[in-house]
């Protein structure tokens, strides 16, 4: 290793990780300067293969003798190096951990505001999707909103011409179901609408009573089966979004084939996902696509578990010790096994 690599390192550890299989998992060090202790593997790796080559030449002065070979044990050469990376690998774990990593974690958020904006244009009535797209939307919603943390103030925003807001953000969970169960059908569809009345739903969320001056993150899901016919675009609101700092995730609910009839009229009704993702992609949320009533489910509980958490920077010696430690016993293990004693 060059003088000037050797120079470098500390800077190098320094500096938080950016992209790559580590990013998140190593961010930064808070004693960066022990991270020296890295060049014991360089180390262990060059005795390592001093002794197979000692081993190997003592092995070929001894090639002669018939007695030796015949009594001698054959032991694969694969073990003894499985033995050794395991415990260089476990060195390079415990430096790490001695430098006192720091890493993204997730932990549950204190508070935060989630306005539900549910499409309720005659298109939900579409039985592409039992028993209906309505009905199957407000399961899942009721479940969804159950399993939020307590703290967590919860909004609905029903949409079809206009949007409504019908709950305004609140941690009363009865409040919120029974607006689900009351969602009821109307005409046409304005997305951009329903956005824009999620947005004045979030500006009615109470404020953190331990700290009222504290901003409260807040985020919308909208769920929606068609494309916007009337009202306000959806750029605009997107851009409203954006400019408020309010993430949006969306729902194309419903299969290509969905249908209703009125008038004994058989009109399609398909999910316009591309008009969707645009807002989710413009905002800082999630695009989400569900066809049937279970995907539905799958769609918001892994919104939840994102909602619901948030990434952290802490320090995470514990995790790279532990490591550390696993990979010093298995190849401590693996020795005993293999060879009969700790050292090979």
């Amino acid at each position: 290793m060059s003088a000037a690599l050797l120079a470098a390192l500390p800077a190098l550890a320094a500096a938080p990780a950016a992209g790559g299989p580590l990013d998140g998992l190593v961010t930064g060090f808070l004693a960066p300067q022990r991270l020296w202790l890295l060049l014991l593997v360089p180390a262990l790796v060059a005795a390592h293969v001093l002794a197979q080559r000692r081993r190997r030449t003592n092995a070929l002065r001894f090639s002669a003798l018939p007695v030796l070979a015949a009594v001698a044990p054959r032991r694969r050469a694969w073990r003894r190096h499985v033995v050794a990376a395991g415990l260089v690998a476990g060195v390079a774990a415990a430096a790490v951990g001695f430098a006192r990593p720091l890493g993204e974690v997730e932990v549950p958020r204190e508070r935060a505001t989630v306005v539900l904006a549910v499409d309720v244009s005659i298109s939900m009535r579409a039985t592409d999707v039992e028993p209906d797209r309505l009905t199957a939307a407000q399961r899942s919603a009721r479940a969804f909103v159950a399993e939020l943390p307590p703290r967590f103030n919860v909004g609905l925003v029903a949409f079809a011409g206009a949007g409504q807001v019908l709950v305004p953000p609140t941690t009363d969970r009865s409040l919120v179901e029974r607006g689900i169960d009351g969602l009821e059908l109307a005409s046409y569809t304005g997305i951009g609408e329903g956005l824009y009345a999620a947005l004045a739903a979030v500006q009615q969320a109470p404020p953190d009573p331990d700290d009222p001056t504290a901003p409260v993150p807040a985020a919308v899901v909208l769920l929606s089966d068609g494309e916007t016919t009337v009202g306000r675009t959806n750029d605009d609101a997107a851009r409203a979004a954006a400019e408020a700092g309010v993430p949006v995730s969306t729902i194309a609910f419903g299969t290509p084939g969905g249908t209703i009839t009125q008038e004994g009229v058989r009109t399609p009704v398909p999910v316009n996902e591309g008009e969707l993702a645009d807002i989710a992609e413009t905002t800082g949320g999630q695009a989400y696509e569900a066809e049937s009533a279970g995907e539905l489910d799958a769609v918001y509980e892994d919104i939840g578990s994102s909602i619901g958490t948030v990434r952290q920077e802490e320090e995470t010696t514990a995790r790279w010790t532990g490591l550390a430690l696993v990979l010093v016993v298995l190849s401590a293990l693996g020795s005993l096994l293999w060879f009969g004693r700790i050292s090979q």
